[in-house]
Formats: C-alpha cells, structure tokens, sequence
C-alpha cells in the first residue's frame, strides 16, 4: 500500500462509533488499520467504505492482550510505510447491569482488559512509533464517555474504567510532549448506535424508574474525531463533550 498520506488507527472498528469514526477518516483521505475482536465486522465496516477501502486492513485485535495489540501496530507499519499519525482508542466493552455485589471478577476483568489495559496497551504502541517517526509526533484520542464524569447505576466497572481513561489522557498529554505527541478525550453521551438502542424503550435512571432517553447521530461524533485529528499538533482539544443535548446529564435530569 502506498506509504504517502495519513495514518490512523481505530480500534473496536467493527460497529458503533469506530465504524463511523473508520468511514469518515477513510473519506478525509486517511489510510486506516481497523481493530477488534471481529474480523467479518471489520470487513463489513471496509465494505461500507466503497472506493475508499484500498487504503483501509482489518486487523482481528484483542486489546488486552500485549501480543496482540502489538501485531496490530506491527501490520499497521508494514501496511502503510511505517508512519502512524492517529490513533483512536475506541475499543471498550461494559458488564452486565446488575448490583456492584453481585459482578463476578471475570466480569470485572474483562472490562478493565478492555477499556484501559486496551488504552494504555495502544497508547504505548502508538508512542514508540510517534517518537522515532519524521517528522516526530502524532494524536492520540481516547472515547472517554459521560461515565468518565458521573456513573449511572449499576456500572462500577464501566465508570472506574473510564475515570481511569481520564487519568491516562492526562498523563499521556504530559508525558507525550516531549515527542510532540498530542492526546484528546472525547466525551460521548447516548450516539445512537446499535448499543445504545434500548435507550429508546428505557433504561434505569438513579431514582428506580424506567425512562426513555434521547440519543442523537453517530456520524456527528465521526465529525469531531476528524476534526480533532486533522488539528496541527501545536493545538489541542484536551477533553470535548459531544451529546444528546436532552439527555440526563446537567443537573441529572
């Protein structure tokens, strides 16, 4: 593949968020490598893509896994001449909505593997690629979520996780300076995706009751991935909050 252009990698590109944040880079002209546990979702995100798929590899990708993640920057590499200039850490999964006293701690490790060991795992890779690459640096964006701010109930390990997605995007956006390595949070409430469907017949809210919530356009949180991306690394958008504007968040209500 040709090795000219930008480079980006999107993991948990398989649906949702990573497949519209995947379409709208690869249409901005970006080479990218997708990632996750799927590899028939990843190729169903490349078919989406139309005439931009030439320049787009599915990657089967678990996140937690250290080889893994390293043979998904290792093809990346190879695929596209060598250089990364983005990487949207994407991936995550939740657990089951039950009382904090009834996880199991497989159920907790699982999300733990995959919404901050993932982060941190792809961070790392994607560092040791931005340091020695020229011209040094690139951007790193991290899907935060509302829950890095205030939980909903039942979501100890959702909302821990991602608080901790926080702390990390903080300390790479420290410690990535010195690389010219820019990293941004994206703070995403209720994208209408296929995961967050149920939010239309109702979820529970911390009063006990059942309500319905708005949700709003996914290709609206691909736009700001983009826009982010696409910014010269001597600027930066530290933590953006892209939501359904009706949803329970201000004031929990």
């Amino acid at each position: 593949m040709n090795s000219l252009g930008r480079v980006a990698i999107v993991t948990g590109a398989g649906s949702g968020v990573g497949r519209a944040a995947t379409l709208a880079l690869l249409r901005d002209g970006y080479s990218v490598a997708l990632a996750g546990r799927r590899i028939e979702t990843l190729e169903a995100s490349i078919g989406e893509a139309e005439e931009h798929s030439e320049r787009a590899i599915a990657v089967a990708t678990d996140v937690g896994s250290p080889e893994s993640v390293g043979e998904l920057f290792a093809r990346t590499r190879e695929a596209f001449g060598g250089r990364l200039d983005v990487l949207f850490n994407n991936a995550g999964s939740g657990s089951p909505p039950v009382n904090m006293e009834d996880l199991t701690f497989e159920q907790w490790m699982s999300v733990v593997n995959a919404n901050l060991t993932g982060t941190f795992l792809c961070t790392q890779e994607a560092i040791r690629i931005m340091k020695d690459q020229d011209p040094m640096g690139g951007r790193i964006i991290n899907n935060g979520s509302i829950s890095a701010y205030v939980p909903r109930p039942n979501s100890a390990p959702y909302t821990a996780t991602k608080h901790g997605v926080m702390g990390l995007t903080k300390a790479t956006s420290l410690d990535g300076r010195k690389y010219n390595i820019a990293c941004s949070q994206i703070d995403i409430g209720n994208a209408a995706t296929d995961m967050s469907a149920p939010m239309e017949r109702g979820i529970l809210q911390p009063t006990g009751d059942i309500r319905p919530e708005p949700r709003f356009d996914v290709e609206h949180v691909a736009e700001q991935v983009v826009y982010i991306a696409n910014l010269p690394l001597d600027t930066n958008i530290q933590f953006m909050t892209i939501m359904a504007t009706k949803m329970p968040y201000i004031g929990r209500g």
